[in-house]
């Protein structure tokens, strides 16, 4: 490799390197024209002299000092004493194409920032338009019984009493979906503190599945523990947002499925330190193009049915939130036309 391959060229060591030549090469031609000795050299260090300070000054004054405006404004720094040893020290050593692989890294960063920043400008107007829907339905509604009943129907007694129960079921939707997103924002921000305590994770199961006998029963669903699975596993998490996740995922196998099904809750012990537990349902299933997007909040893969059913959208999204705020993952898997699986991981309790 020739000096002139070399990649860290500095200033300094590109203007001798083009100084030496052009000097020699007039020296040489000097010599041609006059064979006395001393002609040659006045004409090699008159030329060396000036065409190195010549092209110091140009790649000094021109070319690097663009080049450091170039990193100043990849930076967007302000010359402090320790950017101008930056500029005069590190920055020179770099070779014009080591600037591009820079300006080439920085391009792209500055590109994924856009992407992302776009990415959440669409999510946030997608939050914003969803929670403009789902706060409008129950403001809609109680804002049409109200209306119908002081236009005269809060005295024909066959009407009054029914449309204050479903206003008051209206006013209790919206209560729902403003205490969801208020528990939401503190999951999210820290504000609600996990406190962990060891129990049994089919015990935690079975209390659920008991305080959901009632609705199961409305639609003959049968809630049970999956075969195989039987054995007491303990863990180690917060005991009423765990319950809260069991009961986000069971209530909704339940509103979603059909009659006469059956909801299965399986408990596994992992890799020794953490235990799964998945809730599966034989629902209608959810298409494959949803699944990444199901624990948004306010995502829906059905509108048009899911919000006939009602429920406030958060529930998913409370699910993930609380088992992340654990240091823990959640899953889902599901077929069209077969059912769905929804699973996170918690710790497993040591051995004590």
């Amino acid at each position: 490799m020739s000096v002139l391959d070399a990649k860290n060229l500095s200033p300094r060591l590109l203007s001798f390197i083009t100084a030496l030549i052009i000097g020699t090469v007039n020296a040489l031609m000097s010599l041609a024209l006059r064979p006395d000795w001393y002609i040659p050299l006045i004409v090699f260090v008159i030329t060396f002299v000036i065409i190195y300070y010549l092209y110091h000054y140009t790649l000094q004054r021109f070319i690097y000092r663009k080049i450091k405006l170039i990193y100043k404004f990849i930076y967007q720094t302000k010359a402090t004493k320790k950017e101008e040893f930056f500029y005069e020290t590190i920055l020179p050593q770099k070779s014009i194409d080591e600037v591009s692989v820079d300006v080439a890294r920085w391009a792209n960063q500055k590109k994924d920032e856009i992407e992302m920043l776009r990415a959440n400008e669409q999510f946030r107007k997608e939050f914003l338009s969803n929670l403009a829907h789902e706060l409008r339905t129950p403001i809609f509604s109680i804002q049409g019984y109200v209306e119908t009943l002081l236009g005269g129907a809060l005295e024909d007694p066959s009407v009054n009493k029914k449309f204050l129960s479903n206003a008051s079921r209206s006013v209790e939707r919206l209560a729902r979906l403003v205490d969801d997103l208020d528990e939401i924002s503190k999951l999210e921000s820290g504000r609600i503190p996990i406190i962990q305590e060891t129990f049994v994770m089919h015990e935690l199961v079975r209390e659920v599945f008991e305080e959901m006998h009632l609705r199961a029963e409305e639609k003959n669903v049968t809630l049970e523990i999956k075969k195989g699975t039987e054995r007491p596993i303990s863990v180690t998490a917060d005991k009423p947002k765990i319950r809260q996740v069991l009961t986000n995922l069971i209530e909704n196998a339940i509103k979603y499925g059909p009659e006469n099904a059956t909801i299965t809750a399986g408990i596994y012990e992992i890799d020794g330190q953490h235990v799964f537990t998945e809730i599966s349902d034989e629902g209608p299933g959810i298409a494959e193009e949803h699944l990444p997007r199901i624990f948004e909040r306010f995502y829906r893969a059905d509108k048009s049915r899911n919000r006939s059913i009602g429920g406030t959208g958060l529930g998913l999204a409370i699910v993930k939130h609380i088992v992340e705020a654990h240091g823990q993952t959640v899953n889902v898997r599901s077929k069209l036309g077969v059912g769905s699986s929804f699973g996170f991981t918690l710790e497993k309790a040591s051995a004590s």
